[in-house]
């Protein structure tokens, strides 16, 4: 099935709530959980080094070294279930991507502040293709300052695709709050192409 658009003024958003059936994705939340090599790293908030409330990892093409939050990934080699995984979002979306960032939030209290991915080496309209496997977690936009759109809410269920494109990132911010609901794990991957001395642009 296609994705479908998702009417939001100044962004492109596309979305599929059944990209990957569930049994293929609680057993892919299974596998990655267990051997992907997560981190939990520090970022300076408020004058002050705090671990993030979740954990960490960063896949991709030897070139894609990624900055953010003032933290900087080298990438690890692609493992074969994620080089799967990219290769069935590419032709889902249309898109080339280079990387995979993850993210595993343990239960409702890990989290995701409000941010824009608008680093320099995505280039000023990146397309990021968001890949969620396990608990179902609210993902929240809201425009940036000057714009005045309504914010608003989306459900990603186990195996749903989201993809961001043209001006999102540089319109919009998203966050995945905390929730004092009892859940299991999620597990969240955001393939994006990371622009570099040796890859330049994203293709076609």
């Amino acid at each position: 099935m296609p994705l479908s658009p998702l009417l939001l003024p100044d962004a492109e958003l596309f979305f599929d709530a059944a990209f990957l059936p569930a049994a293929e994705a609680a057993t892919l939340l299974a596998q990655l959980t267990a051997e992907v090599a997560w981190e939990q790293r520090s970022i300076r908030l408020f004058g002050q080094q705090v671990p993030q409330p979740r954990l960490t990892a960063w896949y991709g093409d030897p070139a894609a070294r990624y900055t953010y939050s003032g933290l900087t990934w080298e990438p690890r080699p692609w493992t074969a279930a994620l080089l799967a995984l990219r290769g069935r979002v590419e032709a889902a979306t249309a898109t080339r991507f280079n990387s995979v960032l993850l993210n595993l939030y343990r239960d409702g209290r890990d989290s995701m502040g409000w941010h824009s991915d608008d680093e320099p080496e995505l280039g000023p309209a990146p397309a990021i293709a968001s890949l969620s496997l396990g608990a179902t977690r609210r993902f929240r936009l809201r425009a940036r300052p000057g714009l005045a759109h309504a914010p608003i809410g989306l459900d990603l269920p186990s195996g749903s695709l989201l993809l961001m494109r043209g001006p999102t990132q540089q319109r919009w911010q998203h966050t995945l709050p905390k929730t004092a609901r009892a859940l299991g794990s999620r597990l969240n991957l955001t393939f994006r192409w990371v622009a570099g001395p040796e890859t330049p642009r994203a293709p076609g």
